[in-house]
């Protein structure tokens, strides 16, 4: 007999039970017996009446039992555990299909159905698990999980068919230090839940100010404004929110301002706090010097489908490149106005979800910059 087939301690102790109970049984009935046998010869007298008592019958079924218990522990206790082993496989053969469909039921839990009986520990870990499983690497799932969670799950809005169209042209008067600028009209319209009642737009210089501003979006929109020269943060001429409409409808806009910042106020109407989606439309006026070459606009929140229309039709740019930080498997489409028609634009187009922080930098090279023959060339 191997070491793994080796019956156990708990097994023998009841088989040892067994025979000693057998034993006892036995040896109790044959005591009944003879105690009968002995006292049906003897004249008790006052104490007749112990006749009566069927100590005989009594002692044969117990030494009946005692006898077949040990017969029946030691000769078909071993059939009937096979037979129940036997009954158990068949049972267990027949209920194949079922036990495992259970089990893959099991592994595609119902969101409902974890909700019930999980925490957000929980669900943290069963996900890092499943990533680490998918991707072979423990470390690179549970990292790529929490980044993912720290920027999705937590997110206060998911805005979706987001549409951005953004407009440069050169302004009409220079700043008064004679910096060239250009004017920036930045329209944004999407569909959410609104998390807070409260919407506002701050233009700051100060950069500390608006990494602290960064950590109450969405419901306030930073904007940073480098000091440059003919530039001012708190100037209504270098940034100003023109409209903000939620679902069509204009609403109240307070400004305030101070040195170095000005802040935005809208408070969006009560009929668009009842947890329905809206579609909410804001339009944004600003300036940036022509020499700055670059606008880059970012996404604050998570958002599913994104289009971008970049028009530069009104000013002195002969080169628009533009570059995604996106992340995302599906790449961006960019379309751009075919030479011969009126119009100078670049449209970006990304299908599926972009998380927080994603964004598009535009650069371009102006007219004068170009070589003397490169400028012969373009016109």
């Amino acid at each position: 007999m191997t070491r793994k087939s080796r019956p156990s301690i708990a097994s023998q102790l009841r088989k040892t039970k067994a025979a000693l109970l057998a034993v006892c049984l036995t040896l109790a009935g044959i005591l009944l017996i003879m105690a009968n046998g002995w006292l049906s010869a003897i004249d008790l007298g006052a104490w007749n009446w112990l006749h009566v008592l069927p100590l005989g019958e009594l002692g044969g079924t117990l030494f009946g039992a005692g006898l077949l218990g040990t017969l029946f522990e030691y000769s078909m206790r071993k059939e009937q555990a096979e037979v129940v082993s036997e009954q158990f496989d068949e049972a267990i053969r027949k209920h194949v299909p079922t036990i495992r469909d259970s089990v893959l039921e099991a592994f595609d839990i119902k969101p409902e159905d974890l909700k019930r009986v999980a925490n957000p520990e929980l669900l943290d870990r069963l996900a890092e698990n499943s990533m680490a499983l998918r991707l072979g690497d423990e470390q690179f799932a549970r990292e790529i999980y929490r980044d993912i969670r720290d920027q999705a799950v937590r997110a206060a809005e998911r805005w979706h068919d987001v549409e951005v169209r953004i407009r440069l042209s050169s302004a009409l008067e220079r700043s008064t230090t004679g910096t060239p600028l250009f004017d920036v009209t930045v329209e944004v319209e999407y569909t959410t839940i609104p998390s807070a009642s409260v919407r506002r737009f701050v233009c700051t210089a100060d950069r500390r100010e608006y990494n602290d501003l960064l950590l109450d979006v969405p419901v306030t929109t930073p904007w940073l404004m480098t000091a440059r020269p003919g530039m001012d943060a708190s100037s209504k001429g270098s940034f100003e929110l023109v409209e903000f409409t939620v679902d069509g409808t204009s609403q109240t806009i307070r400004r305030s301002a101070r040195k170095g910042s000005q802040t935005y106020t809208v408070q969006v109407d009560s009929t668009a706090r009842d947890g329905s989606p809206v579609r909410v439309r804001h339009v944004v006026r600003t300036s940036t010097p022509k020499w700055g070459h670059r606008l880059f606009f970012e996404l604050p929140q998570p958002a599913r489908n994104m289009s971008l229309n970049m028009d530069y039709t009104n000013t002195d740019i002969v080169d628009m490149r533009v570059s995604d930080t996106t992340g995302s498997a599906r790449p961006s489409q960019v379309t751009r106005t075919p030479s011969g028609v009126t119009g100078k634009t670049v449209e970006v187009e990304t299908r599926g979800w972009l998380m927080p922080k994603s964004g598009f930098a535009f650069t371009w090279a102006l007219d004068a910059e170009l070589p003397r023959d490169a400028r012969r060339e373009a016109a």
